[in-house]
Parts: C-alpha cells; structure tokens; sequence
C-alpha cells in the first residue's frame, strides 16, 4: 500500500474525504484546530493543514490502483501528477504528519500572540494600530495603543481585532 496525493476542489476537502471513504479507500486530510474571526467574534475551527489536498492509500497492483473511481470522486479536482505518474508521497511523511497531528490534539493555533501587531476594527479605536498584550477570559484581549503621546493598555472585544500587516 502507498500514499497518493488528491487534489480537491475549493473548500471541498471533507467532501472529498467522505466519498472517498464510502468507498472503500483509506484516506488522511490533515487538520489544525486554530482561531479565526467570524462575523465579530473568535470561533475555533478545524482547518486543512494542506488547503485542497488530501492523502488516499492504495494498493501497489495496478488492480488496487484504479484511479477513474477516485477522479470522478464527489469533490475531487483531480490526482496530482508528475508528468503521468502519480504523485508518490512516502509513508514517513504521512506517518509523521498523523503523529504530529495526534500529539497537539486539543491545542488551539491563537489568532493572536503576545507582541503582534493589530489593527482594531470596531469601536471608538476604529483604526487605531497597537500592539496586543493579553487575553481577558474567552472574549476580551488588552491592546497597547498610544493616546496623547503614552502608552496606554485598552480592553477590546477580540472579534474585533485584525492583523495589522494584513
């Protein structure tokens, strides 16, 4: 059995991985639990680590490797090639990839980390850039800005915070 790399279409990893799964073939589509703002809020989401990619195994015959089932997958784009031959991926990356996975099961990728630079998007501080100092509970952050020449640390709501290189 060897791993082979799936191209899927936009947003469409899960599906892909699904119908797959129903039929038969043993998949991987790696995930990162992170942070990401939705509608003035943080919601912790499940992402791709590998954005339209997912991993399919099969069998080293050319029986096991029918690929006309996988290409008219629901949600498959279409195999990813190396002029005609299936991209190979070896079993070590995938492994690693899943061992890696396993032992952050839990963690959440913050938003935001001590130091970075934000924007606040919402508010009375509409606009202003300051630098984000710490988390107030689930829902609240303190941002340094500077009001009349000092450094002054304000409480914003954290779904109201964007990057400031962004």
């Amino acid at each position: 059995m060897s791993w082979y790399l799936v191209h899927t279409k936009p947003r469409q990893e899960r599906v892909a991985l699904e119908h797959l799964e129903r039929q038969g073939y043993p998949c991987y589509l790696p995930l990162l639990r992170q942070e990401k703002p939705r509608s003035g809020t943080v919601a912790v989401v499940d992402e791709p680590l590998f954005p339209r990619y997912l991993f399919v195994e099969l069998g080293d015959t050319l029986q096991d490797r029918s690929w006309s089932p996988i290409r008219s997958t629901r949600g498959v784009s279409r195999l990813v090639t190396f002029g005609s031959q299936p991209a190979r991926v070896p079993d070590a990356l995938v492994a690693a990839l899943q061992q890696q996975e396993a032992s952050r099961q839990g963690k959440v990728v913050k938003l935001f980390e001590v130091g970075d630079r934000v924007c606040i998007a919402e508010g009375p501080f509409a606009g202003v850039e300051g630098i984000f100092q710490l988390e107030e509970g689930e829902r609240r952050v303190m941002v340094l800005i500077e009001l009349m020449s000092r450094p002054v640390a304000v409480p914003v709501a954290k779904g109201a915070l964007r990057r400031a290189d962004a």
